[in-house]
């Protein structure tokens, strides 16, 4: 028996039933959407270095590290909080602002030691944020990609030499 396939064999093969432009909708949907969300990362990671450069805070000496330097990021804006937290501990005697009683005038550097700390932490929240949208974005993209290139590839139909079982 010969390898050869019959041409009446070849007749009986038919393009897939179902369409497949909703796939390649999703996917080409999934790569505006990386797109959107890298952008919109990019935007808020410059516009939060912008506001903490205008707040020309300079990292004290006796800070963990990055002495000297402005507050430009996330790293040196979680070290300006700890050392803002480091300080105003130091000055009310290890007692925090709730510890405090209510009429210690130390109450006052205490909040605002609190407010500043949590500004801080705020902004290395928004860099978190957007490095984990911007990563979110690149996932999207390269799964909208493969959708649209699942969607995009001729269906390949192979032939086995099979014949069934002897009669």
């Amino acid at each position: 028996m010969s390898d050869a396939v019959a041409p009446e064999a070849a007749d009986a093969i038919e393009p897939p039933a179902r369409t497949t432009g909703g796939v390649k909708v999703v996917g080409i949907l999934g790569i505006l959407a990386g797109i959107a969300l890298i952008v919109v990362a990019i935007i808020v990671w410059i516009v939060v270095t912008t506001q903490l450069r205008a707040e020309n805070i300079t990292i004290p000496d006796d800070a963990m590290a990055f002495q000297g330097q402005q507050v430009t990021g996330p790293f040196t804006a979680y070290v300006q909080a700890d050392i803002i937290n480091r300080h105003a501990l130091e000055a009310s005697g290890g007692q925090t602002y709730a510890e405090l009683p209510q009429d210690d005038p130390m109450r006052a550097t205490m909040m605002n030691a609190s407010f500043l700390r949590a500004s801080l932490f705020t902004s290395v929240v928004s860099y978190g944020v957007s490095a984990f949208a911007a990563a979110v974005g690149v996932l999207s993209i390269m799964f909208g990609w493969a959708l649209h290139r699942l969607a995009t590839a001729p269906v390949v139909v192979k032939r086995s030499s099979f014949a069934g079982p002897a009669e």
